[in-house]
């Protein structure tokens, strides 16, 4: 054979060797690769896929569990509120016709079950006098003024405070 087919050859032979290990080093990475992504999988060192979800499902199983605590709490805790006293509406005005400055006032304090009190305070010039009426299930059983009573309708609306006077 003349050299220069040898030649021919080994260059042949050389390419094709660099192209065999350029290849062995591409399929090298796509191993490591796909090897990294599988890990994500495998988890806390489970060879089998049975094996992490197996614990998936009992990690799932105890989040449940917590979930249900957490929701017997916030409805326990929603059954307190409603016993709270939080809804408060003032309303303030001339209880008599020689003062100004709407100096007089009732405020109303009741839960959600409309149980609560009502709260008067009559300014006059010489004295002030304040009184207190209980309420329950949104009624009282003593005579509500009208801005007692326009004081416990916006408690029950919650409309908070009243800048307009009660009409009396």
């Amino acid at each position: 054979m003349d050299t220069t087919v040898l030649t021919v050859i080994a260059v042949a032979a050389l390419l094709v060797a660099l192209v065999a290990v350029a290849l062995g080093w591409v399929a090298h990475r796509r191993h490591q690769l796909i090897q990294r992504r599988f890990e994500v999988l495998w988890g806390d060192g489970e060879a089998d896929v049975a094996g992490v979800l197996a614990a998936q499902a009992r990690r799932l199983g105890s989040e449940r569990t917590r979930v249900d605590a957490l929701e017997r709490s916030v409805a326990q805790l929603r059954g307190s509120l409603a016993q709270t006293l939080q809804h408060v509406a003032v309303v303030r005005y001339d209880a008599f016709g020689d003062m100004g400055g709407r100096m007089s006032f009732s405020a109303a304090v009741i839960d959600d079950n409309g149980d609560g009190m009502v709260i008067s305070s009559i300014h006059a010039r010489g004295e002030s006098r304040t009184y207190a009426k209980g309420i329950v299930g949104g009624g009282s059983d003593t005579t509500l003024t009208p801005e007692e009573q326009q004081a416990l309708a916006a408690a029950r609306d919650d409309s908070g405070t009243s800048a307009r006077p009660a009409s009396t």
